[in-house]
């Protein structure tokens, strides 16, 4: 027996009628999801799924070069992919193959806990976790006035930044932060390093992923701006991060 719903793209998925019980992730993000709400589920993920730690599966490549022969192998009841992480492409090759694959799309904060409940309780079946409830509790409520305006790069030669709409532009202005691209529209837009500095930011953001920016890789490129190295888990993950990346990004 099997029930059909539709992704967050509104594509139909077929699942099982019982509790989905083996499951593999495309998306960082979403492996610490499933891995703090059902372990035993997960038996697959990428290189660069590192939360929680002492995850042991099956490692199925990257999230832009999945190996599908290995997804394929595990049998998994559903591949968890998302919109901005993983290749359209791969995700068509794989519905093809007859692989379930549920695609999420995530832009803002309320975004991120609907879909994770979709995801977990309504497609797999699961029982809501607590961190689910208690991330939904902390992130809940009205966006503040903005009382700090932040560049937040991800990449560097060339240098990229955080711009709208986007997950982390919105996590901050939930904290009273403002991301600012020296006025480049898009996404993810490039962004000269003297318009950066020049933008007149109270701060700059300095992730470890995707770019590892560190004490000695980053703070240096700076002159006009003060600099603040953070996790980016706590900035760009959805999922039990948002528990901890309320207090952590406050202090």
């Amino acid at each position: 027996m099997t029930r059909t719903l539709r992704d967050d793209l509104g594509h139909e998925v077929v699942l099982p009628t019982t509790p989905v019980c083996r499951v593999v992730s495309l998306v960082p993000s979403l492996t610490e999801a499933v891995a703090a709400t059902t372990p035993d589920a997960l038996v697959g993920a990428t290189d660069w799924c590192t939360h929680p730690r002492d995850l042991d599966v099956t490692r199925v490549r990257g999230t832009k070069n999945p190996d599908r022969a290995a997804i394929a192998a595990l049998g998994p009841d559903l591949v968890v992919a998302n919109k901005e992480e993983n290749r359209e492409l791969d995700v068509q090759r794989m519905r093809a193959d007859g692989i379930p694959v549920w695609v999420t799309d995530i832009e803002t904060v309320p975004q991120a806990l609907a879909s994770m409940r979709r995801l977990l309780v309504d497609a797999c079946g699961w029982r809501e976790p607590e961190w689910l409830a208690e991330a939904d509790g902390l992130w809940s409520g009205d966006v503040p006035e903005a009382h700090v305006t932040v560049v937040v790069p991800i990449w560097r030669d060339p240098w990229m930044v955080v711009g709208h709409p986007t997950f982390t532009a919105d996590l901050l202005a939930r904290i009273g932060c403002e991301v600012t691209t020296a006025g480049e529209p898009g996404r993810y837009p490039h962004v000269d390093l003297e318009r950066l500095d020049a933008a007149g930011a109270d701060l700059v953001l300095l992730p470890d992923e995707p770019y590892v920016f560190t004490a000695d890789g980053g703070p240096e490129a700076f002159s006009a701006t003060p600099t603040r190295l953070v996790s980016g888990r706590l900035i760009t993950w959805y999922g039990p991060s948002l528990v901890e990346a309320r207090g952590s990004i406050e202090r």
